[in-house]
């Protein structure tokens, strides 16, 4: 008995509640549940609301929405062209290896194409050795190992607006 069939489509407003489900199965298992502060009215804004701040895609089998694409465009200033950075990319735990990740992001590869965008990246944790393996496997890179990721959270924001120079 063969696996029922893998299709990846564009999310709608009805899928929130499912992808909000699997965004919370996503920070469980990198072990990051304590950053997960928004909401799902939150995410369905980003989502759907103008302005429009990201998509998503979802994979189903069987009817049964099982893994989400997250992702948004940014710009390289240097290339002068867009790029998609792959926000979440999650597929439950009973369901991998059955090439549900791989059609998520064969659908985004070609969403990326048809959008004129150059590039897909993405950050994956380095103890998380199944996700690097998979990206390997379909031939994504490690893009660099000499830049450091910062960020000004909320509070950092805040206090740096305030200032007058």
């Amino acid at each position: 008995m063969s696996a029922p069939a893998v299709i990846v489509r564009a999310a709608a407003r009805a899928d929130i509640p499912r992808i909000w489900e699997l965004l919370n199965g996503l920070a469980e298992y990198e072990r990051w549940q304590e950053y997960v502060t928004g909401t799902q009215a939150r995410l369905e804004a980003m989502l759907f609301d103008e302005p429009v701040r990201g998509e998503a895609l979802v994979a189903e089998t069987g009817g049964v929405i099982v893994g989400y694409a997250l992702f948004y465009p940014t710009l390289s200033s240097f290339r002068t062209c867009t790029r998609l950075w792959l926000e979440d990319l999650f597929v439950e735990p009973g369901t991998r290896g059955a090439g549900i990740g791989r059609a998520l992001l064969a659908a985004l590869a070609r969403h990326a194409i048809r959008n004129g965008h150059t590039q897909v990246s993405w950050h994956v944790l380095d103890w998380n050795a199944p996700s690097i393996a998979f990206y390997e496997r379909i031939g994504a890179q490690r893009w660099a190992t000499d830049v450091l990721t910062y960020a000004l959270g909320e509070s950092q924001l805040r206090r740096l607006a305030a200032t007058n120079d």
